[in-house]
């Protein structure tokens, strides 16, 4: 089929708008000036969507995350709250937990903790194994008696990919402090670079073409800028 064909073929209205999270991980600057930073990565270029383009950790809200198995495992919210705060009659548990698991696929994050308060231990190989499906939340958080304490992570803001797309999403932004005792980083798979960047510095650094975003990315920035700490 040749590229004029598919274009012709390609109908707007018949593209699924997929459910979508992304979290902005933000910390007060460990040295050098002081201000609020926060975690970027830079996707791959063989991305089929955001190609080379720097993002928040997200990424689809799968079926499990709003499973049954997992409500038993989060703290601090459920599912009739976090519906409320998104303004939906049901499943708003699965936008927070997918926010969750994303962060851990993506940043190698986990906001989680151990139910006994105990010292959190995290393995490379997890969060690889949570990412292919060999492992998931529910089985880490029970093989590790972990909770995710989803009253840290806040809801911000709500974007729908424009009809035109070949691939849509009905995205919620969250917010939360990244944790002192863990080390964030890209996974050389979907995400090739990672950051910590000021918002202000990273719409700069937008602005002269250093740093590739979406329009979605670039407005949360600013609604960071006024804040001058975590």
């Amino acid at each position: 089929m040749s590229e004029s064909t598919a274009a012709a073929d390609f109908d707007p209205a018949a593209v699924p708008v997929r459910a979508a999270a992304t979290v902005m991980l933000v910390r007060d600057a460990p040295e050098g000036p002081s201000g609020l930073e926060v975690f970027m990565l830079r996707r791959t270029t063989n991305a089929v969507f955001g190609a080379g383009m720097y993002v928040f950790p997200g990424g689809r809200v799968d079926g499990v995350d709003g499973a049954d198995e997992i409500a038993p495992y989060c703290i601090g919210l459920d599912d009739v709250a976090t519906s409320d705060r998104l303004g939906i009659d049901h499943g708003g548990l699965a936008y927070w937990v997918a926010a969750v698991r994303e962060c851990f696929e993506e940043a190698g994050v986990l906001l989680a903790q151990r139910r006994d308060g105990g010292r959190l231990e995290l393995r490379n190989e997890d969060r690889h194994s949570v990412h292919d499906s060999s492992l998931s939340l529910v089985e880490l958080c029970r093989r590790d008696d972990l909770v995710l304490d989803l009253s840290t992570t806040h809801y911000v803001d709500h974007w729908i990919t424009p009809m035109g797309e070949r691939r849509r999403f009905d995205t919620r932004f969250f917010l939360t402090e990244m944790p002192d005792d863990q080390v964030p980083l890209h996974d050389d798979k979907e995400t090739v670079d990672s950051i910590w960047v000021r918002p202000a510095d990273a719409l700069a650094m937008q602005e002269v073409g250093e740093l590739t975003m979406m329009p979605p990315t670039m407005v949360n920035l600013r609604f960071l800028l006024p804040h001058a700490t975590a």
